[in-house]
């Protein structure tokens, strides 16, 4: 009789097959932190927590100015310690190790932003909370973005960043719709986007719907790291040796003292630091503006927010495969004049007038003109932020890849205090809102020119 075993498989397809599936699940699992990290950006930084300050605080010009001090201060703190942090990482080894930590500090801070009650408020006690949150999220996102390169070969990393970013979207998309339909309730009516009274018996009067988005974002992510912490390794151990943190430091001033020997490293640090500041800019004051100037609430920010992400999570796909194709460069470049074009044009939107042409009263031009904008802010927001983390793939030294990108974060943060402060102090002084967001423009223009000395793959490259 014919032998109906199954085909005994050598030794080296089978250890190959667990190669491939392990790698597939070790790409899943770093997936997994922007799914369960965006929402910080999405609920908390822009459309739900952030003009919900801006109603408690009845005045919209001082609630920019104070969200404005609180993410600088934290800006600062990351600034200063990101590239010191990537340094030990690199030399000490086990990223991991930070990841825990600082996603400690991020569900900490989250979910301790229930205490934003109307009968309580507490500006700076809440600006603490949302800072140490912020915090934690940046500097667990700098050890996990050092982790890209090792996901595949250099030729596929522009598709899976821009994947990763477009399921992050996606992730803060489902989370901004949770909020909307089933928690964060009008101030005027106490119902949520839906006509729902908030859920899980939370008191629409004390504002326990839209407080919930704090408990909310921690339980997401706490829930959503799972299958990273248990699918991602780092392929690398580096054996620790005495006096790890000593050498780590002295390699790190090095690094920052050659700086000017690695042109392209350091011009595309430098445009980074303006770019991805005035888009953070634009994402942390989008839902306040639009709240203080156009009159909307909470809902209506959310509305923006979905549109928003839609784009965001469609052309961070499409934008990963432009990255492959064309190359990061020229993906970060398109980005940076759309949304330059964005930012003037939010400074001419106003409930009264566009680009200084009176309207009539309770005209919606200005709301839907809005609209549109966020479209194009979600999808140029998007293919920027993946194209230029390719890019710092590129641009960093292989062999400090961690330190690489506390240096990106750096370059990130160095001036995120800067865009905030010079929004307080324009928006303090003019009183304006439209006037406080002008100087985001200049950073994007900054951003452009840096970018004519960047080698589009970096100065390492053989």
């Amino acid at each position: 009789m014919p032998d109906r075993r199954a085909p005994v498989l050598p030794r080296r397809a089978t250890r190959t097959g667990r190669a491939m599936s392990s790698a597939r699940k070790r790409i899943w699992g770093w997936y997994a932190f922007d799914w369960a990290s965006q929402p910080y950006n999405t609920l908390l930084i822009t459309f739900i927590f952030a003009p919900y300050v801006s109603e408690l605080m009845q005045d919209g010009a001082r609630a920019q100015a104070a969200w404005a001090f609180g993410i600088g201060a934290a800006g600062f703190v990351i600034a200063a310690l990101a590239p010191i942090l990537g340094a030990i990482a690199d030399t000490s080894g086990n990223r991991m190790r930070f990841i825990w930590l600082f996603s400690a500090l991020y569900v900490i801070g989250s979910a301790g932003l229930w205490v934003a009650a109307p009968d309580s408020f507490n500006i700076i006690l809440v600006l603490f909370l949302f800072a140490l949150g912020l915090i934690g999220m940046e500097f667990a996102t700098i050890f996990v973005n050092a982790m890209l390169p090792d996901l595949g070969p250099r030729e596929e990393l522009g598709r899976i960043s821009g994947t990763g970013w477009a399921i992050g979207y996606v992730g803060g998309l489902i989370t901004l719709v949770i909020m909307l339909f089933f928690f964060a309730e009008s101030a005027a009516t106490g119902k949520t986007f839906i006509g729902l009274d908030p859920v899980l018996g939370l008191d629409a009067e004390a504002r326990e719907g839209t407080r919930f988005v704090g408990p909310l974002t921690a339980i997401w992510y706490a829930l959503f790291m799972i299958p990273f912490f248990l699918w991602v390794r780092e392929p690398k151990p580096i054996k620790v040796a005495k006096g790890a943190v000593r050498v780590a430091l002295k390699g790190l001033w090095r690094t920052l003292l050659r700086l000017p020997e690695t042109p392209s490293l350091f011009s595309y640090l430098g445009a980074s630091m303006f770019y991805r500041d005035a888009l953070n800019g634009m994402y942390a004051f989008g839902g306040i503006y639009a709240q203080g100037v156009l009159g909307w609430t909470v809902v209506d920010v959310g509305v923006f927010g979905i549109i928003a992400i839609i784009t965001g999570a469609l052309f961070a796909w499409l934008g990963g495969k432009a990255d492959v194709r064309f190359g990061p460069g020229a993906v970060i470049k398109v980005s940076i004049a759309v949304l330059t074009a964005v930012a003037i044009t939010i400074a001419f939107v106003s409930r009264d007038s566009l680009f200084g042409i009176p309207l009539a009263e309770g005209s919606r031009a200005p709301d839907i003109i809005f609209y549109i904008l966020g479209a194009l802010i979600g999808a140029a927001g998007g293919t920027l932020q993946s194209a230029s983390r390719t890019m710092m793939v590129r641009q960093g030294d292989p062999a400090r890849m961690t330190e690489a990108f506390g240096l990106y974060a750096l370059s990130g943060k160095a001036t995120s205090f800067l865009a905030p402060l010079l929004i307080g102090i324009a928006t303090a002084a003019s009183g304006s809102q439209q006037i406080g967001v002008t100087p985001i423009i200049g950073l994007f223009i900054l951003g452009w020119v840096l970018l004519a000395w960047v080698k589009p793959h970096g100065d390492f490259s053989r």
